[in-house]
């Protein structure tokens, strides 16, 4: 699978700049789109999704942006996913930090994709194990959290530790920096440039866990 970060810059700006790249699945942090108001979307005074979409139907591919989403007063973080021409859905922030500016979201999705499943981690949402921990036990191939600016060397940790613990292959695309992390929780890329380009292989396996524990106590029926 071929990954291409934006790190900076709109969706225009990018394919401007970089109107060479071909890659399998293109990210975008949140600086690319900005706010998205559902109500003006539909009412056609602007076209931000569509944009998305039109995108990845030019260079064929998936294409994960970053928005902040405006539905009738209610602000989210969210991902938006388009794939050839088509949008394929929106994605929310499902947790809310000591009530933030931005609601939370219903429901974690992973999107079957021609790259693969494909499961989403919006921003904050790289906090919270249970969210890595979902998609790894839905079947996601590649988790891919979409972040506005790391802070220091804490969502590098999360990342590398999700992708040991739950044996799926963890991306994070941020506002100046990109990075990937192995299902053996090494760091296998990061770079700073906006643009840059990496070959991720599908890693999948699998063990058998077992363990010991209290409860689940049922007492015999004598009759049988």
């Amino acid at each position: 699978m071929r990954m291409c970060f934006a790190t900076s810059g709109s969706l225009d700006d990018f394919t401007k700049r970089n109107p060479t790249v071909r890659a399998d699945v293109l990210l975008f942090a949140f600086q690319a789109l900005g706010e998205v108001s559902y109500e003006r979307e539909l009412r056609g005074e602007t076209s931000l999704f569509e944009d998305v979409a039109l995108l990845s139907k030019e260079m064929q591919n998936v294409v994960m942006a970053g928005c902040y989403t405006d539905a009738r007063g209610m602000r989210r973080k969210s991902v938006v996913v388009a794939e050839k021409g088509r949008i394929l859905g929106v994605s929310d922030m499902v947790n809310r930090i000591d009530s933030g500016e931005y609601r939370c979201g219903a429901g974690i999705k992973i999107f079957d994709t021609s790259a693969g499943r494909l499961g989403v981690i919006v921003a904050e949402d790289l906090y919270f194990p249970r969210v890595a921990e979902t998609l790894s036990v839905c079947g996601a191939e590649l988790s891919v959290c979409l972040f506005e600016q790391l802070e220091g060397s804490l969502e590098q940790t999360l990342m590398r530790a999700y992708a040991y613990l739950y044996g799926v292959p963890v991306c994070v695309c941020a506002y100046g920096y990109a990075q990937i992390a192995d299902i053996g929780g090494k760091l296998r890329f990061g770079s700073p440039k906006n643009g840059c380009v990496c070959e991720l292989e599908r890693e999948q396996e699998y063990h058998l866990v077992e363990t010991r524990q209290r409860g689940f106590f049922r007492r015999r029926n004598p009759g049988f």
